[in-house]
């Protein structure tokens, strides 16, 4: 029988994930065990990601585990993955997309939100544009996994919560959200609610051919280059998301400009084809709008 053996963080939610690939594979006669690791970043909850060295921080032990031939295949939340793969652990392709929207959680048997109390937010996206649309909000920092930071907030640290719809819904807590924010306030972040599978060059993954979404791919490309030509990593206020339909790909954007402190949004459509080439396309067009300079 064929062995994939698939690394994943210990959080229950990731776990929950890599079960939905390994479900996936056993029912194709592909023997698939979990090989479940803690990161650094999951260690580390009492500062910002971009103050303890980013988004690398959740991968760097599973990419050593795929080196090493502990694992074949590693399952992160695309909007996890650092923006530069390595080249010998390619992404093998990505899942259907779950709901990709932020959504506003409140403590246990509140049905109103109070915005005297701070959110529990450590994304300077989420508080951007919040703060865009409730200029009155404040934040206290909010790190963990999804169920630690249930916890802290029904304890009373917290007025709300701001999180990803996708990690609630696959957890079974979808009960739990008082408010969708739809993409056009709040745009996520790049590749929320996509599953991202990196592998290691040289290993077979057909297995995996019906569980990899095109469209996904598509948007996943477009968002991801949308943030690297910014430069954008987890302390850059920078998001983007696409759909599909009919083989148009529609992208919307969010720039932050470090230097002067503003932001702009701003749309770009073509050919799902061309997804990367687009996401970098309208990063270009957004930096020029707002930082002056030619436009491309």
């Amino acid at each position: 029988m064929t062995q994939l053996r698939i690394g994943s963080r210990e959080s229950r939610l990731a776990v929950i994930q890599s079960e939905l690939v390994a479900d996936y594979l056993r029912g194709r006669g592909v023997d698939a065990p979990l090989v479940t690791m803690k990161t650094t970043g999951d260690r580390i909850l009492d500062r910002r990601l971009d103050e303890i060295g980013g988004k690398g921080l959740f991968v760097k032990e599973l990419d050593r585990a795929l080196r090493e031939g502990r694992t074949e295949l590693s399952v992160h939340s695309c909007k996890d993955l650092p923006m530069d793969v390595p080249d010998d652990l390619p992404v093998v392709g990505y899942s259907r997309r779950e709901d990709p929207r932020d959504v506003l959680v409140l403590p246990e048997g509140c049905t109103a939100w109070d915005r005297s109390r701070p959110v529990g937010c450590s994304s300077r996206r989420r508080m951007l544009q919040l703060q865009d649309r409730y200029p009155d909000v404040t934040f206290a920092t909010a790190r963990g996994n999804v169920l630690t930071r249930l916890a802290k907030l029904d304890g009373g640290q917290y007025g709300a919560l701001i999180l990803a719809a996708a990690g609630l819904k696959r957890l079974g807590l979808e009960g739990r959200i008082h408010r969708y924010f739809e993409p056009e306030e709040m745009i996520p972040a790049a590749g929320q609610g996509i599953l991202c599978l990196q592998g290691r060059r040289g290993v077979d993954y057909s297995a995996l051919d019906g569980f990899l979404d095109r469209e996904a791919a598509a948007c996943a490309e477009a968002e991801r280059a949308f943030v690297r030509t910014l430069d954008g990593g987890c302390s850059s206020p920078i998001a983007a998301f696409a759909r599909v339909a009919g083989g148009t790909l529609r992208l919307r954007g969010l720039y932050y400009s470090e230097a002067s402190g503003g932001h702009i949004t701003g749309t770009l459509e073509g050919p799902a084809s061309e997804a990367a080439a687009l996401g970098a396309a309208l990063a270009r067009r957004l930096r020029a709008d707002l930082d002056g300079g030619d436009r491309p």
